[in-house]
């Protein structure tokens, strides 16, 4: 379904629909986009299918990158949140095989950084417990890739609000922060507002425009509304669309 306004105040538009089918974004107009996308790991999604064939998952990836690729400006950034792996079924390399794609549809790759979650899987898919015969690694990490459209450095002069600190320790390339509870959120797949605060902050100016194909709960809208940006975020699910919704009406200012 084509999208529609679900929201919309000064600083942030709600848009509810398939991002696919979006032609209320024009091409060329967004500075960062900062997302998570679905993980095809059979979460229990309200509007969307997370268990599709692996091949038809990479499919579906490439057709949503090169749209977003199309909304970014010339010198518009992308910060992506994906998994090191995933194991269902077997075991994927699936942050490789999405860059990749991203490559291929026309982003360029600038660096990763790697998010330690500081939680320690509480799988028992070891493997050969105690052995070398089969043993599985299981990385409790996820990446947040980091690509640029045409050029990396921005072309127009802005307000940058990043602290010399913040600099320094977010350009390190490892974050630690814990994430977030999808049981306080109500959404089932959550990342916390820390995430997109850093990327917002280290990647864009104050008054830049801000894009989440895939917003769930509303969390890229909350730091981009608080830290001075201008934001869209899409969901094809309308409980998730009144779930943001309440959450940016509600949202604190982040120091």
């Amino acid at each position: 379904m084509n999208t529609k306004v679900f929201y919309q105040d000064n600083n942030a538009i709600i848009l509810c629909g398939d991002m696919l089918l979006d032609e209320r974004i024009p091409d060329n107009h967004i500075d960062l986009i900062v997302t998570s996308p679905p993980y095809n790991l059979s979460k229990e999604y309200s509007s969307s299918n997370d268990n599709l064939d692996y091949e038809e998952y990479l499919a579906f990836t490439k057709n949503w990158l090169n749209k977003c690729c199309k909304y970014a400006k010339p010198d518009g950034r992308l910060c992506l949140n994906i998994p090191l792996d995933t194991s269902k079924g077997e075991i994927r390399s699936t942050g490789s095989d999405i860059t990749h794609i991203a490559k291929e549809t026309g982003w360029n790759y600038k660096t990763s950084i790697i998010w330690n979650k500081n939680t320690v899987t509480g799988s028992n898919a070891k493997g050969s417990y105690a052995s070398a015969s089969s043993p599985n690694i299981i990385a409790p990490v996820e990446l947040i890739v980091v690509f640029y459209k045409n050029q990396w450095k921005k072309q127009n002069k802005g307000c940058s609000d990043i602290t010399k600190q913040e600099f320094t320790n977010w350009t390190k390339g490892i974050w630690s922060f814990n994430g977030e509870s999808s049981k306080a959120i109500g959404h089932p797949a959550p990342f916390p507002v820390e995430l997109p605060k850093r990327c917002i902050k280290l990647l864009s100016y104050k008054d830049d425009i801000i894009l989440d194909p895939f917003m769930g709960s509303g969390t890229t809208l909350i730091a981009a509304n608080s830290l001075g940006r201008k934001a869209y975020g899409i969901d094809i699910s309308r409980e998730y669309c009144e779930l943001a919704m309440g959450r940016l009406l509600k949202c604190p200012q982040i120091k």
